[in-house]
């Protein structure tokens, strides 16, 4: 495999890759039949829009948890469950909805961390 694509698309633990496309895939498929309940027909047109999202969804998460991980540090917050959950969904339609936004960032961010380890 290219070295270049090794870092990015091969850069995430199999693992990590397969949880969060579990939940894109979990997503998408949501959000799809909610757009099929309100348009009263299924939107086959749409299914490209939704696949690519999903696939892209897990450099997006990573890209997300970087940050959140680079602001918070190894700071631990203490929240009712109730609320963590409604945050971590919100988060998730976030990193969803703005995939194609957030995995080239998150692709770069794979590389640079692979490249850097590779040189030290």
């Amino acid at each position: 495999m290219h070295p270049v694509i090794q870092k990015t698309l091969g850069g995430l633990t199999r693992k990590y890759y397969f949880r969060q496309l579990f939940f894109g895939v979990l997503f998408a498929a949501f959000a799809w039949l909610v757009v099929a309940r309100a348009a009263q027909r299924l939107p086959l047109d749409a299914l490209p829009f939704f696949a690519i999202h999903s696939l892209l969804y897990p450099y997006a998460r990573f890209a997300y948890e970087s940050a959140v991980r680079f602001v918070m540090g190894e700071n631990l917050l203490v929240v009712n469950a109730i609320v963590m959950m409604l945050m971590k969904c919100l988060t998730i339609a976030l990193c969803w909805g703005s995939a194609m936004v957030l995995a080239p960032i998150g692709l770069a961010c794979l590389y640079l961390r692979h490249s850097k380890s590779e040189a030290g």
